[in-house]
């Protein structure tokens, strides 16, 4: 199969033709500015299937609005007409087409071309009204507020505002690629014109901009926000995409004395915290109990011996666990624990609490074993 994906140097193009290779289309041919017209009709009469997301929306002019968008895809039409192909063409156009501006009648113009095509040949055709698209890639200072805003607020730069309760809808570029992947082999049965990407993320400009700075400011206070799901997920995703190799590492807090060192890696608002500890050959670390506060103990290196025992009842247990081990051990409310360094080099633990440690509530009760 042929696939053929226009303006592929552009945003969605790059991250498309990355997903068409990971779904096993090795057959992609490209369409960029630097192709010549005869280039452009050649590989459009060889395609089987058409992506057909080139465009321009920051024109010198306003006449190569139509130029870019509706007289590109009237050529690619013709050229499928006169070739006598139906070869199936996605089109990316825009929210926009339904405003009376140079931009949004030139995507009309083009979906017009588009629906033609599709009366006149019987060929399928798609046609996505995309929202705002974010994610990897996207040049910042171009067409996009979100790479605007990622890429001021990890530079420190300056945003401005306007009206921070302006809506924004927005689609993520995965969802986006992954749509349209799925046309390859899943064709969806539907009698709309148009197609949609799911989910569109409704938010607002403060939101987003507000989500960035917690974003940045986690790397001094260590609390992360809920990164794994929704908006969220692919905000901090599209975020940090943003970084430039000499801004992926930051430093962090150590606090070591005579028995070893304490490292907090992370914080997270509903789910506790992260850390590792070490402690020297014979060091003893512990000897308190909690009320509430739970803990997971992973030996990364070195032998350790647990010690627990009962507060009320004096019931106790030891335990002896091994770097090779991978075997957590989880402390329990009302029971007193410590942790020894029984080998002969550094014993590391990694260290997970149910909560963030609070000086003015430690819910750490010192007795020793």
């Amino acid at each position: 199969m042929n696939i053929l994906v226009t303006g592929a140097a552009g945003f969605i193009g790059r991250n498309l033709c990355v997903f068409l290779q990971e779904a096993g289309f090795d057959n992609v041919d490209k369409i960029t500015l630097d192709d010549s017209e005869d280039s452009v009709v050649e590989k459009v009469k060889s395609a089987d299937f058409i992506y057909h997301l080139a465009g321009i929306n920051r024109p010198k002019n306003d006449d190569e609005f139509r130029k870019g968008n509706t007289d590109l895809t009237q050529k690619i039409i013709d050229t499928l007409i006169e070739s006598g192909r139906k070869t199936p063409i996605l089109l990316t156009s825009s929210i926009q087409a339904e405003l009376d501006n140079p931009y949004g009648v030139s995507k009309a113009g083009a979906e017009e071309a588009v629906a033609t095509y599709k009366q006149q040949t019987g060929a399928p055709t798609h046609i996505y009204r995309l929202p705002n698209v974010f994610g990897k890639w996207c040049l910042p200072n171009y067409n996009s507020a979100v790479a605007t805003f990622c890429y001021n607020t990890i530079n420190d730069l300056p945003i401005t505002i306007h009206n921070p309760d302006a809506a924004l809808n927005l689609v993520y570029i995965d969802d986006v690629c992954q749509s349209f992947v799925e046309l390859l082999t899943n064709v969806p049965q539907s009698t709309e014109m148009y197609s949609i990407v799911e989910p569109v993320y409704k938010t607002t400009v403060g939101e987003v901009v507000s989500l960035l700075t917690e974003f940045k400011d986690s790397r001094k206070s260590l609390i992360t926000a809920k990164v794994g799901e929704g908006l969220v997920r692919a905000l901090y995703s599209t975020y940090v995409s943003y970084l430039v190799p000499d801004q992926f590492a930051y430093s962090v807090s150590r606090h070591s004395d005579e028995r070893g060192t304490f490292v907090e890696m992370l914080k997270t608002k509903d789910s506790g915290q992260f850390s590792f500890f070490t402690a020297h050959p014979g060091i003893t670390r512990g000897g308190h109990y909690h009320h509430t506060k739970t803990e997971k103990f992973l030996v990364i290196n070195g032998k350790a011996l647990y010690k627990f025992r009962h507060i009320v009842t004096g019931e106790s247990y030891e335990l002896t666990v091994e770097g090779e081990d991978s075997r957590i051990v989880e402390t329990a409310p009302g029971w007193t624990h410590d942790i020894t360094n029984i080998g002969e080099n550094e014993l590391v633990v990694m260290l997970w609490a149910n909560e963030i440690f609070d000086r003015d509530a430690p819910d750490t009760i010192a007795n020793p074993l």
